[in-house]
């Protein structure tokens, strides 16, 4: 989120693709120019700083992963295409991606600061628009991949987890994405944010927009609409926020019969993704197991928290 400040989140270690951490990206920024002070926003898949006016998004080391770069200047050319297409969202201050020291660097206009939290309803009128964009002519969008890093976080939860739990999860990813695949939608297909959810907009002076570009893929638009339905469903939000949303939005994706499938898609992927935090949290690994109990019970009511 390219705003003001925010938790900050420290990245696990990822065995392919070399965790990131604040020092380094701050020996990337200054090798970037930025040498005065910098407020850290975020350090996660990204570092993210405020600097003045700006905010600079420090990558991994794309050295041997190029889809790094690639996905740093994908955001920059979405973020140009969103706002010759009128929809509210970041703006890039630089085309393109810097390449330093072998980091992807891109640099954004910074958002005033909000005037309240974001709600479901926000997200509604910003998903309208982006569900009315044909697919982008100048670049391509990736398809929504949600179990792709599946087994990247149950192997890094290694003997952590119990390997019943991985097996169990790693079937459940193989039935969904089979049977995903052959759904049939009842929105066409296109343009969606990939991950919808009221955190990803920034209500600023001039109102809602949507930041964190990169899940943007060219899919299924009943995804963006699942994340709301599963926040309603397990993460506790206010039932009545979400039947603002769908009223808003003009649909409920719980009246289609592939919303089950999808769901318990994006049911498994969150499960393995908190997986990955167990060998250092002992919240995690409490919440994994809560999580993988209530699907193999198929109770479908049992909240999810964070940890």
């Amino acid at each position: 989120m390219l705003t003001g400040r925010r938790f900050v989140k420290v990245a696990c270690k990822d065995a392919k693709i070399a965790p990131m951490d604040e020092m380094r990206a701050r020996e990337v920024l200054t090798a970037a120019g930025f040498s005065g002070a910098a407020e850290l926003l975020a350090l996660g898949e990204n570092a993210v700083f405020a600097a003045g006016d700006l905010v600079i998004k420090v990558g991994r080391d794309a050295t041997g992963h190029p889809e790094l770069r690639a996905r740093a200047e994908r955001e920059v050319a979405l973020a140009d295409w969103l706002a010759a297409s009128g929809v509210p969202a970041v703006r890039a201050a630089e085309r393109g991606a810097r390449l330093v020291e072998g980091h992807p660097v891109t640099l954004w206009h910074r958002l005033p600061d909000a005037v309240r939290p974001a709600e479901p309803l926000d997200l509604a009128p910003l998903l309208t628009l982006v569900h009315a964009l044909p697919a982008p002519t100048d670049f391509t969008l990736p398809r929504r991949e949600l179990l792709g890093g599946v087994e990247r976080w149950l192997t890094l939860a290694g003997d952590a987890i119990d390997p019943a739990d991985a097996d169990y999860l790693r079937e459940r990813r193989d039935g969904f994405a089979a049977a995903a695949a052959a759904l049939v939608p009842h929105l066409p297909p296109g343009p969606i944010h990939g991950d919808a959810l009221p955190r990803n907009v920034h209500v600023g002076p001039d109102g809602p927009v949507l930041v964190d570009l990169e899940t943007f893929s060219a899919d299924l638009r009943e995804h963006d609409l699942v994340v709301l339905a599963l926040s309603r469903d397990r993460y506790g939000l206010d039932p009545a926020a979400y039947d603002a949303f769908t009223t808003a939005y003009g649909w409920d994706v719980r009246e289609w019969e592939g919303c089950a499938v999808l769901r318990g898609a994006r049911e498994t992927a969150s499960c393995a993704w908190v997986s990955q935090h167990a060998p250092a949290n002992p919240k995690a690994l409490a919440e994994f197991r809560r999580r993988v109990a209530s699907l193999r019970e198929g109770d479908s009511e049992v909240r999810w928290y964070p940890f």
